[in-house]
């Protein structure tokens, strides 16, 4: 009796085992003992870079055995990542959601899905697929931050700021990323005394990011902080001086300030990049007019009207010469 009871207990132990569910062996979990050396070859070939043979393995061991089985969520997972890095944004999707069919609850994969729509600017599906993954699990930090983004991108900030609001008091240490992310949604608004705060915070914990410069950089003018303005995104260009969204605003900036000398060099360090940006033209055509360089000016900006009249630097170009005397 006392024998029996334990091989009840052992054999119902390995039925246990047995029937783990994909979800609960995890992405680069261990496979199905009859499966595990096919599904291991290929996270080994991932794990390695070599994205192609992850392809083909894979690609083996879910269709070709015509095994639904092993339609498992995390071959399909690593599937899908492995397009992914070989840029094959479509085919990653196409996964995704043929994965999504045998796996509707799945919240990894519908994380996955969510987040390449988001790349790919599908922001609708996005936030659908986002939304089904907090249904299931409502405290996921990787949906709300995503829904964050996705209502940002769409400019409802208020929205974007009640899903960062959730991530900050579940994960209050979160990357400087998010708090800047969380910050921008305040600028877009032009709350430049919040955007400034946050963008701050984000700075304290990584002040290596080009990005967090020009947004503090964006806040600080806001604040009408000219000279703090300029020096954030003088230390935005200390880390991409080839910039040219950054040498465009340094450029603009310096005009606004009479500055027009330093303005003309960051107009031409853009235009030694992109001889015929619009925006670096008629900046230095503004800045020639006011040192009283008007032959220069006129020729400058008619340059920049030239280029593309049709769109809106080209038309305030066009318009400036008829209004300005040369």
């Amino acid at each position: 009796m006392y024998l029996n009871r334990n091989l009840i207990i052992l054999t119902a132990g390995l039925l246990w085992l047995g029937g783990c569910s994909a979800s609960q062996t995890g992405l680069l979990g261990l496979a199905p003992v009859g499966d595990r050396k096919e599904y291991v070859e290929a996270r080994d070939l991932y794990s390695a870079g070599n994205y192609t043979k992850a392809v083909q393995h894979l690609s083996d061991y879910i269709y070709k055995t015509k095994n639904v089985k092993r339609r498992e969520a995390r071959a399909y997972r690593l599937l899908g990542q492995s397009y992914e890095q070989l840029g094959q944004l479509s085919k990653a999707l196409e996964v995704y959601l043929e994965a999504l069919e045998f796996h509707p609850d799945d919240v990894p994969l519908l994380l996955a899905a969510a987040d390449l729509y988001q790349r790919t600017d599908l922001t609708d599906r996005s936030i659908e697929l986002y939304e089904q993954a907090l249904d299931k699990d409502p405290d996921n930090l990787e949906a709300l931050a995503g829904q964050g983004m996705n209502y940002s991108k769409m400019g409802f900030y208020s929205k974007a700021r009640s899903f960062y609001d959730e991530f900050f008091e579940l994960n209050p240490t979160a990357a400087p990323i998010y708090r800047a992310r969380y910050a921008e949604t305040f600028l877009r608004q032009r709350n430049y005394k919040d955007a400034y705060i946050h963008i701050t915070l984000a700075l304290s914990e990584d002040s290596s990011n080009a990005d967090f410069w020009l947004l503090s950089a964006k806040a600080a003018r806001g604040l009408n902080r000219p000279q703090e303005a300029l020096a954030n995104l003088q230390a935005a260009l200390l880390l991409a001086p080839q910039r040219k969204d950054l040498l465009a605003n340094k450029a603009l900036w310096l005009y606004e300030a009479g500055r027009y000398d330093q303005s003309i060099q960051c107009a031409q360090q853009i235009l030694k990049q992109e001889p015929n940006n619009q925006l670096a033209l008629l900046t230095w055509a503004m800045d020639e007019y006011y040192l009283n360089h008007k032959s220069s000016s006129r020729s400058l900006m008619q340059q920049a009207a030239k280029e593309a009249p049709d769109t809106f630097v080209g038309k305030i170009a066009g318009r400036l010469l008829q209004q300005l005397h040369f």
